[in-house]
């Protein structure tokens, strides 16, 4: 199969076959805004280090950190390290996982499952992660008769793999000794990551800074400049993307535009549609058809 250098030609040549797609990236490419995409996504990192915010956490990561994350979770690349990031990405359709699970296994679990203990990364070993890479190795840039199949099936024996390493660590979380700190440790982070968590459980109520400062005790020059500073991005957009994302949620599941405006904490009609636009590629409407 064919490996992208490029995030986003892998996320379009997953939507497009609706199965799934590889990048493999040395160099940086323009790293998008806080963003969704209706795929699941696989984020592994075979060298350097740098900071994700994902939902309401922030994480740092290094060699041999891998990131699970779902079609709803907004997520954005920030703090990049000056050294060359080699990294290896999945781009994975939800009905593809869904085609392949059985009753017994559920392939989408490591996407799925979130509590407050264990969010969205694990780290690999040295003998998991060259376990990884040897599968990743064996899915050919050769078209011979049957290779569909053939990657496929290598893709099954990844996304199985995987999932068991989920599982093991999702059992570990309650043993202390084997717990390891998943958020970043940077000064404001613990600060960082309840602002987030408190975005996500108010969608609906006023999150202007002036709200958020109070909430906070904290002037909103000063609240805005250590977010941009953690995270890279500002909290008005970050708020936008999070209602955003949840605006996606209510129409998937069938609410009307104009009761998903109200429902995701946009009081302006017109900015819900010119934000929602923006942001998706399309208008509420036009997505709505597209997913049902």
């Amino acid at each position: 199969m064919y490996i992208y250098d490029s995030c986003r030609s892998a996320i379009n040549a997953c939507m497009e076959t609706r199965t799934f797609a590889v990048a493999h990236m040395y160099k940086d490419e323009k790293t998008m805004d806080s963003h969704t995409h209706d795929c699941y996504e696989i984020y592994f990192s075979i060298s350097g280090g740098k900071q994700f915010l994902i939902d309401d956490r922030l994480y740092e990561f290094h060699k041999g950190d891998i990131f699970f994350i779902n079609q709803y979770e907004s997520h954005y690349l920030v703090k990049i390290d000056k050294q060359v990031h080699e990294r290896i990405v999945f781009s994975i359709h939800p009905e593809y996982l869904k085609l392949l699970s059985t009753k017994e296994t559920d392939l989408s679990r490591c996407f799925t499952y979130r509590d407050e203990a264990f969010g969205h990364k694990v780290t690999l070993c040295d003998d998991e992660q060259k376990r990884f890479l040897y599968y990743i190795n064996r899915l050919s840039d050769r078209y011979d008769f049957g290779q569909e199949l053939m990657d496929r099936a290598v893709f099954i024996e990844i996304i199985t793999f995987l999932n068991g390493i989920f599982a093991l660590r999702c059992q570990q979380k309650s043993d202390p000794s084997k717990k390891k700190n998943t958020a970043s440790t940077g000064t404001h982070a613990k600060l960082m990551n309840e602002l987030c968590s408190y975005v996500s459980q108010h969608l609906t109520e006023d999150l202007s800074i002036s709200a958020l400062a109070a909430q906070f005790y904290m002037s909103g020059p000063y609240l805005c400049k250590i977010f941009k500073e953690e995270t890279g991005t500002t909290i008005n957009r970050y708020v936008t993307m999070k209602r955003i994302v949840y605006a996606k949620k209510l129409l998937m599941e069938g609410f009307s535009v104009t009761d998903t405006c109200e429902l995701c904490g946009f009081k302006d009609y017109s900015n819900f549609l010119r934000s929602f636009t923006k942001t998706v590629g399309v208008s509420p409407k036009k997505y709505t058809s597209y997913i049902h």
